[in-house]
């Protein structure tokens, strides 16, 4: 038994890996936990088998008569045409795709490997379910447990009709020895295609995150709205379209540029005579224009919430709210100020005008609304924030500094000025006289000016203020005091909201670990098993870890009921395209049945129904594997897709269940309660009828497999 646990925990069965590891939770109870089932999970040499993508096979249970079916693998399925609930518990000798061209002899030899436990191949021809003949290579390989003794038998088959003689039945006689080739072939092209190198398209597809999934709002999230796009001119672009968006985000990047350059420009009082900066500000101009045209072309939203696409409308709209703010920062001043002969008058007059740049700041702000739930968008905008009015501040007290250490005529300097004693510490002091104009020149570079600039608007509005660059003069003093003021606001601002945006951060931990404490002391007052216990904390840290704390039932009961049977939908959509019983429900039946949907997770080792229990639900696989024992015996292996319980509709009374069903892995099941599916199908009769058609059970926990273990075997292995 123990076999038949380790092996399929890896629910490899199918050839891809049906569940990574979970996420660890933020203690460290589930890592040890997971630990531990994962030292459990040792396959030997049978992983081997399943790892492969292209093998077809079935397993069955040595220990019970007739060798049942326990588990078969969608290759399998694919490769017979029957589905999976069909074949379970059938005989794993294959017997019923046995037919009037089958060999006997091979069959009494298939019947007799699995009578002495060996291992063996064949070629044999068998029957699809459409009985269709199949030439198969069968190979069939006894599994023993750590104490020797047969448990299982893998069976695995290939199709290999194209390499056997053309098959004589009623439908090939009279036919022409190549063209029944032919037909040979033809049918079996799946065959050639097996022995090609399996390329697999879906290895390298990017598995989006959901915040991904959820921001984009794919197909596949939303539920399908017929949504009707407005009608507008060909030369009106929509507001929210990807084009418009892209661009505004360029224009966001560019204005926080332009707030960053301008102060530095104005208060320096630099001319762009480097071509690179005088090019890419010119970049910056053209674009802010082009800016302005779009906009003249660009949708937005009226008062009533309705979409403006009259191109008149949106001209007057823009004309009263931005178009003169953009029209003054799109244009070139630093162009002008690049030529020598302008006068120094205008030259200022221009750089101050860019100042008017910054209004564009506003806009910003608007775009910038849409995150501040987020708490990390939050914290990074905040710190941009301070490190912006900290450059800005800079720019101010240079520009205090340089307007006072020298008189207008230049002929006089302030000794006490901290640009005059910055020049003095750095070794670029103020010079009289040097080029032979009776004036003070030369002082410290800008780079050291600016930089000295920026470290005390630091220490000022973080409250530090070492003390040695100080404001001497009244100008000084007074922007000093104001700037202190600010930067209280600021301190207290940015840092009371960077500790409550820390707080929200770890307030799910905090919750996870508060809950943890209060389990543990629990079980230890009411002294629960030890066993017990450590499946208990096991389920709370997988459970945490797969939904992180979220409580689905509360928030769907914050949605009115048409989203919420929305949501339902979407997050029962695996359960309704996997199975066809579901295919011809309307969109009010899948609703009313998604509503009633419920979602468990199981960890491994967790008993979904206990033998003798009422089987009250339908309980359908999304994800993990799970077994079904009867009498100590497995005697089916259930996976994705798989479905169990009870047939409802069919039956007047409830069942019992005649087996255990456990978890080995991690599961993820769908489950609808009797009462509620039978509520659904009395309203939709016409769905009812093709839903207890097309649905079918892989388990009836209703019906008990006959279940004897080979007592004559082991006689007979005794007597010998």
């Amino acid at each position: 038994m123990a076999l038949f646990r380790q092996f399929t925990l890896s629910r490899r069965l199918n050839g891809v890996e049906e569940r990574g590891e979970r996420e660890e939770s933020p203690g460290s109870t589930h890592h040890w936990m997971r630990q531990r089932h994962v030292d459990n999970r040792r396959t030997g040499d049978l992983c081997g088998y399943f790892m492969l993508t292209d093998t077809n096979f079935v397993l069955g249970n040595a220990q019970i008569v007739d060798w049942p079916i326990v588990y078969s693998n969608d290759g399998f399925c694919k490769l017979s045409g029957y589905h999976r609930a069909e074949v379970m518990q059938k005989s794993s000798t294959c017997s019923f795709m046995y037919g009037e061209l089958t060999d006997k002899d091979t069959c009494e030899k298939v019947r007799l490997t699995f009578e002495n436990y060996e291992m063996n191949s064949f070629e044999i021809l068998m029957y699809k379910k459409n009985r269709t003949p199949v030439w198969f290579f069968v190979k069939i390989a006894p599994i023993r447990n750590e104490q020797e003794k047969v448990v299982l038998f893998l069976c695995t088959f290939s199709d290999i009709t194209a390499f056997k003689q053309p098959i004589e039945d009623d439908s090939s006689k009279g036919w022409g020895k190549f063209a029944r080739l032919t037909r040979a072939l033809t049918s079996s092209r799946g065959v050639l295609q097996q022995l090609q190198p399996t390329v697999h398209k879906g290895e390298n597809v990017h598995k989006h995150s959901r915040l991904a999934e959820v921001l984009q709002l794919g197909s596949d999230i939303l539920p399908q709205y017929k949504q009707e796009t407005p009608k507008t001119p060909p030369h009106i672009i929509l507001h929210y379209c990807a084009f418009k968006t892209t661009w505004d985000w360029v224009i966001l990047i560019l204005t926080f540029y332009t707030a960053i350059m301008v102060p530095y420009n104005v208060s320096f009082k630099t001319k762009q005579n480097n071509v690179t900066w005088l090019v890419v500000d010119s970049i910056v101009d053209v674009i802010f224009l082009v800016d302005i045209v779009l906009n003249f072309h660009t949708t937005f939203v009226g008062p009533a919430g309705e979409v403006i696409s009259d191109p008149k409308l949106i001209r007057m709209n823009y004309l009263k709210t931005w178009f003169v703010i953009d029209l003054l920062s799109c244009l070139p001043y630093d162009v002008i100020n690049a030529f020598e002969n302008v006068d120094e008058g205008i030259s200022s007059l221009f750089s101050s005008l860019k100042v008017v740049r910054l209004l564009r700041l506003g806009r910003v702000a608007r775009k910038l609304d849409h995150y501040i739930e987020y708490g990390a968008a939050v914290l990074v905008l905040l710190v941009c924030v301070f490190g912006l009015a900290a450059h800005w501040l800079a720019c101010i007290w240079y520009s205090i500094g340089d307007y006072e250490v020298m008189a207008e005529d230049r002929k006089t300097v302030r000794t006490d000025s901290w640009l005059y004693m910055l020049g003095e510490t750095v070794g670029s002091p103020y010079r009289f006289n040097v080029s032979g104009t009776g004036r003070w020149e030369g002082g410290p570079t800008k780079d050291s000016v600016y930089i000295t600039s920026l470290y005390f608007t630091m220490t000022s509005l973080t409250s530090i203020g070492f003390g040695n660059i100080a404001p001497t003069t009244d100008g000084e003093k007074i922007f000093a005091v104001a700037m202190m003021m600010i930067g209280s606001l600021l301190y207290a601002t940015i840092f009371g909201n960077v500790t409550t945006i820390f707080q929200q951060m770890y307030a799910n931990t905090n919750r996870y670990h508060e809950m943890l404490n209060s389990v543990r002391d629990f079980l230890k007052l009411y002294q629960v098993p030890k066993g017990l216990s450590e499946r208990v904390m096991d389920y709370i840290a997988s459970t945490w870890s797969m939904s992180h704390g979220i409580d689905t039932e509360k928030v769907l009961q914050i949605c009115p009921k048409d989203m919420r049977a929305d949501i339902c939908v979407h997050l029962n959509r695996k359960v309704f395209k996997e199975h066809p019983a579901f295919r011809l429900a309307s969109d009010g039946c899948l609703r009313a049945l998604a509503m009633e949907f419920q979602t468990i997770h199981c960890a491994p080792g967790d008993l979904i129904y206990h033998a003798g229990e009422s089987v009250d639900s339908l309980c359908f696989v999304v994800s993990g594997s799970l077994e079904v024992i009867q009498d100590d015996e497995v005697v089916a292996i259930l996976g994705k897709g798989d479905v169990f319980g009870d047939v409802f509709w069919k039956e007047v009374t409830l069942a019992q269940a005649c087996a255990n069903v456990r978890a080995l892995t991690y599961c993820d099941l769908h489950v609808i309660k009797r009462d509620a599916l039978q509520k659904v199908l009395e309203f939709y009769t016409a769905f009812s009828n093709h839903f207890s058609r097309n649905l079918l059970l892989t388990y009836n926990l209703r019906k008990r497999v006959k279940n004897h273990t080979k007592a004559i075997h082991t006689l007979q292995d005794a007597l010998t």
